[in-house]
């Protein structure tokens, strides 16, 4: 097996503008910021910023490691997208890794032109879930407001994938507004929150614990 290794960079490492004005500290400010992503994982997020850090950490890798499975996969079957769940699983080791659905829906839509309902039947496909927690606060919220302000594109994706699902859950259990309410992918509550737990629930083709009071 290989294991890939991400560390970030800065496209400009150094601004000399900044420097002459001798501004020191800014002009190093893009390299600091850029390495901060992968220097020291899983930062305290009980502060906004370690919260924040977080969730960028989170989609760096998710979106490094996908784009570079698909650029594998092209290389190798070109763009049979119907092989693609033959070549490609993700295993989801808790909810950390959650994002890989809607970036992999946003790489096959938004970049490759796949239509909606197949680009979500092979994310599906190619993704599975494990659980690691019963514990309700170990499982990760980001509030909506935070999200849409770092990932607005990804925010509409899991809007749709939440639509889609919950018109579909209403259609088998007509009238049950809590069911609905309860798993929606969305929380709501003082500050809407999105539920990665629920997200990588329904967009996985398999989901498991690693022990039975997990599952």
């Amino acid at each position: 097996n290989t294991l890939r290794l991400w560390s970030a960079r800065a496209a400009d490492e150094f601004d000399l503008e900044d420097f002459n004005r001798g501004s020191y500290v800014d002009a190093v400010e893009n390299k600091v910021l850029a390495e901060n992503l992968t220097k020291v994982l899983y930062p305290n997020d009980a502060i906004s910023e370690g919260k924040e850090l977080r969730l960028k950490q989170q989609y760096f890798f998710v979106s490094c490691s996908l784009q570079d499975i698909l650029r594998r996969f092209v290389q190798d079957n070109g763009r049979a997208w119907g092989r693609l769940p033959e070549k490609v699983f993700v295993q989801l080791n808790d909810t950390h890794p959650a994002l890989a659905i809607p970036e992999l829906m946003r790489l096959l839509t938004d970049r490759e032109k796949l239509p909606w309902d197949r680009a979500w039947e092979l994310t599906r496909a190619c993704m599975g879930y494990t659980n690691h927690t019963v514990l309700p606060e170990a499982l990760e919220h980001w509030g909506v407001p935070l999200f849409e302000r770092l990932l607005p594109r990804h925010l509409q994706i899991i809007y749709a994938i939440n639509a889609g699902f919950l018109d579909g859950l209403a259609r088998s259990h007509p009238g049950d507004g809590e069911r609905l309410r309860r798993v929606s992918l969305i929380g709501e509550g003082p500050e809407k929150q999105v539920r990665m737990a629920n997200l990588a629930v329904v967009g996985s083709c398999s989901v498991n614990g690693v022990a039975e009071l997990h599952s």
